[in-house]
């Protein structure tokens, strides 16, 4: 069932033109709507313009969101302002909260089945954003909502297969949120199995932890992580796409609404089928360390979710 319609909300952006690119190059898209405020008609017109199969639709300004999202299966959003040096992501929250709020009170209203993957930071708390909105219009459901954070993952195998293998190969789980100590790699699950002294561990943690602020700094100004977080963002949603078309055994780490740790929203593995979370998968045995680091997210995880649904509350 290679005949998926996808929007991406924000295509004209640092992430959305190459997500978009990405999204126009796979025989699974049939149908990509993008939209933003500015810009849309030019990156819609040029990737028109590829010899690929999906057809390319661009759409500006909140009157055409409606025409956008009609029938679309996947909607991606990675709408919003990027960090700058010096700032966490959740100096972002105020700008993206009401972006994301908007854009997914849209979703709920024309597309209410499509799966809404959400890449606009703080993911931590625009994921709550999602589903308060969701809930308002009483068309939510927990299995299609998902917070993209798949670029820990590819840098945490990046960052492990530097240190020991050939990247196509290394699978590292990383679960919790998407901010500095929310992001918990799980090394001691990797496929295949490897092993680091601690205080090398200590050091590969902290760099996947903090890759973003990586990248902002060798911006310098520029803007954030957006090729890797456009590759990731696919993957994402190339996954999901497969499952919807019956694929058997994809799984993908999300942010999602969860029962596995004592935090509502929380990422770790989930088997993905045509309806969205077929299962979620849970944290595994974890080492100690992990542990650890499980237990000392809890209180910034907890405060960043408790911020999303506040806002939700009071947006109009």
């Amino acid at each position: 069932q290679n005949n998926a319609k996808v929007a991406v909300l924000g295509a004209s952006g640092g992430i959305g033109q190459p997500l978009s690119l990405l999204l126009k190059n796979s025989p699974l898209v049939n149908k990509l709507s993008l939209y933003d405020i500015a810009h849309t008609p030019g990156v819609a017109a040029d990737l028109s313009h590829i010899e690929t199969k999906a057809s390319v639709k661009g759409f500006m300004g909140p009157e055409q969101l409606p025409e956008c999202l009609k029938g679309c299966d996947v909607v991606v959003i990675p709408a919003g302002v990027p960090r700058k040096p010096g700032m966490t992501r959740d100096d972002l929250f105020n700008t993206n909260a009401s972006i994301v709020a908007s854009l997914t009170s849209a979703c709920a209203k024309h597309c209410p089945e499509a799966m809404i993957c959400i890449i606009s930071n703080p993911v931590n708390s625009t994921i709550p954003i999602t589903s308060e909105v969701f809930k308002k219009h009483g068309v939510y459901n927990p299995n299609k909502i998902f917070g993209v954070t798949t670029l820990d993952i590819v840098r945490a195998n990046t960052f492990v297969a530097e240190l020991k293998a050939d990247p196509a190969r290394v699978t590292v789980p990383v679960v919790g949120g998407h901010a500095g100590k929310t992001i918990i790699p799980l090394i001691s699950q990797c496929t295949p199995k490897v092993e680091f002294p601690q205080d090398q561990l200590e050091k590969l943690t902290a760099r996947i932890q903090e890759a973003g602020t990586e990248v902002v700094q060798a911006k310098a100004g520029a803007g954030s992580a957006t090729l890797s977080m456009a590759y990731a963002g696919a993957r994402f949603v190339f996954s999901l796409l497969d499952a919807m078309s019956g694929k058997q055994g994809v799984v993908e780490c999300a942010f999602v609404k969860s029962d596995v740790t004592e935090s509502p929203y929380f990422s770790t593995p989930l088997q993905l089928g045509k309806k969205g979370i077929e299962k979620n998968l849970g944290l595994g045995k974890l080492s100690p360390f992990e542990e650890k680091m499980v237990a000392a997210a809890m209180s910034e995880l907890k405060a960043s979710i408790k911020k999303g649904e506040e806002f939700a509350k009071n947006f109009k």
